[in-house]
């Protein structure tokens, strides 16, 4: 999402440890990995999104004179130390997961190698951008997946935790396979049509359900969907019939009308025909209020009769599972392997290659973590994706993102798809990776 970023979207200690490293004069080549220590309890899989927004960040990364200025005012940090972030941009690469990848727990997601100070302190917002965008997008892959091939569309605007998390929710949820966003800044930005019908403020307003409806159909007569639930649901489906066969004298027609409450899988099912027995077979069952994969799932196999799923807040905050547990880690420094050995936090010592492994079947089997150079096989995922600070390529778009996510969905296998006790993949270290981190381990241990 375009837009001005500032380096002081940190946190503290960021700073703190890169003015100590500046006097130190520790500034050589470092490598961070960025991956989930572990999923969230009904999460088969982590759906990759995000990296577009993270390398927009990393090519805008600058110190402005007013954040100098600030940094200033805390009289905590040498002249000479801001000069140096007076003139600071990152000049680094990074490898990283395609958006729309499909990933698991100690998977790196993207790995960062640049001068210590430069990957030291864009690690709080490469997390941030990386964990929203990501959750975001496993949450409406479930959606997708529970609506069984019916359209889901992003209603979740409103109740985003503000413009960048509704941002995210509409492009992410798009790379999961929604079909539109009610986000009209986001459609405008993804290049796509937004999509809403009305609120029930709006047929209060008039005071008389039929005048409202005739009033938004006259003015979006090829794009009448009606809401059809604020006084009497039944009532107003045959109002919705009248105002259809009025737009099919004026040669337009009905698109659908909206249920937003109540028993959905009945009514859904009572609107179903009282559009058929009409002669509005195309016309739309559109259902919205507190949707997410449990209750569509729950809708579906009840048999309701639904065409479009409008998913809101729940979609849109991750309301479960509302956080991935990211961690950044630094595997390497000025040549020499690096490792984390806390109780069940060890970390993967080096820059690392991630292969995947599938069966006859096309379905994926395990993925094997290794050394950035070894020779495996399988399909290596890590891509470069920047060097010198540059984008190697242009933005695919989320288009591409969802189109691999719709490839690699097929390849999953049903234990990672699961809406309750889902089971994800795990990884193997190869060999040679093993040997590094024993290798790692003892001389960490050796130095304590």
């Amino acid at each position: 999402m375009s837009e001005t970023f500032q380096a002081l979207h940190t946190d503290f200690y960021q700073l703190t440890m890169a003015a100590a490293y500046h006097r130190q004069g520790m500034n050589q080549t470092a490598t961070f990995s960025l991956f989930a220590h572990g999923l969230p309890a009904q999460r088969g899989y982590i759906l990759t999104a995000g990296l577009a927004d993270a390398l927009d960040y990393l090519e805008r990364f600058r110190f402005t004179p007013e954040e100098i200025d600030y940094l200033a005012s805390l009289e905590r940090f040498t002249p000479e130390f801001l000069g140096f972030l007076a003139g600071l941009s990152f000049s680094g690469e990074a490898w990283a997961l395609p958006e729309g990848t499909a990933c698991f727990a100690g998977e790196p997601l993207i790995e960062i190698t640049a001068p210590l100070i430069e990957a030291q302190l864009v690690e709080t917002r490469l997390i941030q951008i990386l964990n929203l965008h990501s959750t975001l997008a496993s949450k409406a892959a479930r959606c997708v997946q529970a609506a069984q091939g019916r359209t889901c569309v992003d209603f979740a605007l409103r109740r985003t935790q503000g413009r960048e998390a509704g941002w995210a929710a509409a492009r992410s949820s798009s790379i999961a396979g929604f079909a539109g966003t009610s986000n009209v800044e986001a459609s405008w930005k993804l290049g796509t049509v937004p999509v809403g019908t009305m609120a029930h403020a709006f047929v209060e307003a008039f005071g008389d359900e039929l005048t409202a409806f005739r009033a938004f159909a006259d003015t979006f007569p090829k794009g009448t969907v009606l809401l059809v639930d604020t006084y009497d649901s039944v009532e107003g489906l045959h109002r919705a019939v009248q105002v259809a066969a009025e737009l099919k004298a004026g040669g337009s027609r009905l698109l659908g009308v909206r249920l937003d409450s109540g028993d959905l899988v009945g009514m859904s099912r009572q609107a179903r025909q009282v559009l058929d027995q009409a002669g509005l077979e195309e016309a739309w069952v559109v259902v919205s209020g507190s949707l997410d994969e449990t209750r569509i799932h729950e809708l579906v196999s009840q048999g309701a009769e639904v065409d479009t799923f409008g998913v809101g807040t729940k979609m849109g905050s991750s309301a479960d599972a509302p956080y991935l547990d990211l961690a950044y880690k630094l595997v390497s420094y000025d040549g020499r392997p690096t490792v984390k050995l806390s109780t069940g936090k060890e970390t993967w010592a080096s820059p690392k290659q991630l292969w995947r492994h599938f069966g006859p079947d096309g379905l994926m089997t395990h993925d094997v973590l290794g050394l950035r150079g070894e020779d495996q096989p399988g399909l290596p995922l890590l891509m470069p994706v920047m060097a010198q600070g540059r984008r190697l390529e242009p933005e695919p778009g989320w288009r591409a993102a969802q189109e691999r996510f719709r490839e690699q969905a097929a390849a999953l296998p049903e234990a990672c798809l699961r809406l309750a006790g889902p089971a994800p993949l795990e990884y193997n270290p190869s060999d040679e990776l093993r040997r590094v981190q024993e290798k790692a381990r003892q001389a960490a241990l050796n130095k304590r």
